[in-house]
């Protein structure tokens, strides 16, 4: 899976003139929580977030009048606020390569590029719904955790027991596992009953962590 087939296109954008109120207005009312900064050639310059713009007001403690806070605010454009140094990523990037960029450098979004021009957004939300898709977790059936040694295969055989029972699998995810010699294996399973799962993958796991039945509401 690739960047540009997660990604949010066209952009939403702001250019750095705009004051920090009319911005805050208008991501409100565009539901966003950031926009890349853009020059009139549609050049990208910044991003600025729904957190930048808040942060441009007074404190509460201040003692400016409520005239003199809506001049001060309207003095005060996005690219006072903005930061300018932007990570982006190109359309073609691997998912799991964005995801990783943003957690080392915490951030929740990326411009996503295409040579110099802006083609689109990924954010922490694109994430979490691939997330949710990987685990089947809009769809009903036994979710199961088991823990398995780290040897070649254990996943294939793990799958060819519940094609044996008839069962689906909806949904699968690894981790590391609690040992350095193990894995965790998660899976979202249907067409087969809770306690005939269970019995069948437990000679073959180090360890059923959890199995349950799982209903989406």
């Amino acid at each position: 899976m690739l960047v540009r087939e997660r990604m949010t296109s066209p952009v939403l954008t702001i250019t750095p003139e705009v004051p920090v109120q009319d911005a805050l207005a208008r991501m409100h009312s565009d539901k966003v929580r950031r926009y890349p900064v853009v020059d009139k050639h549609g050049k990208l310059l910044g991003i600025v977030t729904e957190g930048d713009l808040l942060n441009a007001k007074p404190s509460e403690a201040t003692t400016l009048s409520v005239w003199e806070i809506n001049y001060y605010l309207s003095k005060i454009t996005v690219e006072r606020v903005m930061a300018e140094k932007v990570i982006t990523v190109t359309e073609d990037c691997p998912i799991e390569e964005a995801a990783r960029i943003m957690a080392d450098n915490e951030i929740s979004s990326l411009p996503v590029m295409r040579g110099k021009s802006l083609v689109g957004m990924i954010t922490e939300t694109d994430l979490f719904h691939i997330l949710l898709e990987m685990m089947g977790g809009r769809t009903p059936g036994i979710r199961l955790t088991v823990e398995v040694l780290n040897k070649r295969g254990k996943l294939y055989e793990i799958a060819g027991i519940i094609q044996k029972l008839g069962g689906d699998i909806l949904g699968v995810a690894a981790v590391l596992g609690k040992r350095a010699e193990t894995r965790i294996f998660t899976l979202k399973v249907d067409g087969i009953k809770l306690e005939d799962l269970r019995k069948a993958i437990e000679p073959v796991v180090e360890q059923v962590i959890d199995i349950r039945e799982a209903d989406v509401k």
